[in-house]
């Protein structure tokens, strides 16, 4: 039996700041699309260039911004990510209380939060490393992952409530407020932090900024999770505005029917990453690789039978369960190898260059989705998805391309 773990205090408010902003997130997902329809009146092209263009600027900005983030403190870092994240999604309320909210408004918010959040996960990723012993890597980011599925399992329904009561831009409020909460629990960790130094030379060279993919694409494990990473979310992510047009005009399913297929079975990932050390330890990594990893895709097809009903709603829960339940594994064992596999120079542009490559892919394979659903139907959208996702197990790595060692000297220090 593995017992549970003390990784001390500087982690114990690193986890506590995460899990405020996930929370807050959680109550706000969604919000900025539905301000857009209800405020503004958005027809469906400026709610989806909201939902896939904003993220994917962000992501560009997003990308000189990491060697940036490389050679700084790296809180100091976070917390002026958490204050920009609460600055942008502040002025939403204001401007909707003076009546001046308009849509390009929202689309820089978007942008904005979005590059802000890429460069925060490279920043914290950075940061859990120096605050966590090596061996517990993996129970750090499995309980990060599992605040993060219990954080969209009961925001999103909260959220949906709060704003039948108190109106459109409550939940924008709540997760601007994370955010800032969020900075001071950053504050609270009091371990002493260098400022990194490059070596060599005193200014950051131009192709700086590529390094984390050079990382990447250099190291055949990473490098096979990494594209097998990037298909398997914008595949699975491409179902989703699908999938609610399947659900909600096709097949007639009420709101809060839509809101239960999703928030229920989320709680499978409190099961999942629970599992993660306990699986690992008597598997072994590898095998969670190929196992899991398999596992986590072999559902999706199942989305393209749903039907009317109670039996359609039940099967939409046990697909979206099984999915999540296996992810929610092989994530946190993910994370630990990732990090295991970075130098500590090289860490903040590698998860700048992870995050921005899945970003892109999500709304690449999103867009396609959506144009493929115009063309033909919901449904065989959902089938091509489906059957595309299950050639990404062939992307997985081999034993020997994960084997335990050291990662090679890099030739990338500045």
């Amino acid at each position: 039996m593995v017992r549970r773990r003390r990784l001390g205090r500087q982690f114990g408010w690193l986890w506590a700041a995460y899990a405020v902003s996930a929370y807050g997130s959680g109550l706000g997902f969604g919000a900025l699309p539905l301000i857009a329809v209800l405020v503004l009146h958005a027809g469906p092209a400026e709610v989806s260039a909201l939902s896939a263009v904003g993220p994917a600027v962000g992501a560009l900005i997003a990308v000189p911004l990491a060697p940036w983030v490389e050679f700084r403190r790296k809180r100091p870092v976070m917390i002026a990510m958490d204050l920009t994240r609460f600055a942008a999604l502040a002025t939403i309320p204001v401007a909707y209380a003076f009546g001046q909210l308009g849509f390009l408004q929202l689309l820089v918010v978007s942008i904005v939060i979005a590059a802000a959040r890429i460069a925060f996960g490279a920043a914290g990723g950075a940061c859990l490393k120096a605050v966590v012993r090596p061996e517990d890597l993996l129970v750090a980011n499995a309980r990060f992952e599992s605040t993060n599925w219990s954080a969209i399992a009961v925001g999103p329904p909260l959220g949906g409530a709060a704003i039948g009561l108190f109106g459109p831009v409550v939940t924008v409020v709540a997760d601007a407020l994370s955010h800032l909460l969020s900075a001071l629990g950053i504050t609270a960790i009091r371990s002493r932090e260098e400022a990194p130094q490059p070596t060599g030379r005193k200014t950051v060279r131009a192709g700086a900024v590529f390094d984390g993919w050079r990382h990447i694409m250099g190291d055949p494990g990473l490098r096979a999770l990494y594209l097998n990473n990037m298909l398997v979310s914008g595949l699975i992510m491409a179902t989703e505005p699908v999938l609610a047009v399947l659900l909600l005009r096709q097949l007639d399913f009420a709101p809060w029917q839509y809101g239960l297929a999703f928030a229920v079975p989320c709680l499978g990932g409190l099961i999942g990453s629970r599992l993660a050390q306990r699986v690992v330890t008597r598997y072994g990594r590898d095998r969670v690789f190929r196992t899991v990893g398999t596992l986590r895709v072999v559902w999706l097809l199942g989305l393209a039978f749903v039907g009317p009903g109670v039996v359609g709603l039940v099967t939409v829960m046990a697909v979206e369960l099984a999915i999540i339940v296996n992810m929610s594994l092989y994530t946190p064992v993910l994370a630990t190898y990732r990090l295991e596999r970075t130098p500590e120079h090289l860490v903040a542009r590698t998860l700048s260059a992870w995050s921005i490559g899945r970003q892109a892919s999500i709304a690449v394979l999103t867009a396609l989705g959506g144009l493929l659903a115009d063309v033909t139907s919901p449904r065989t959208a959902l089938t091509v998805a489906g059957l595309l996702i299950l050639a990404t197990p062939l992307l997985l790595p081999r034993s020997d391309q994960t084997s335990q060692h050291d990662p090679e000297p890099s030739h990338t220090r500045e």
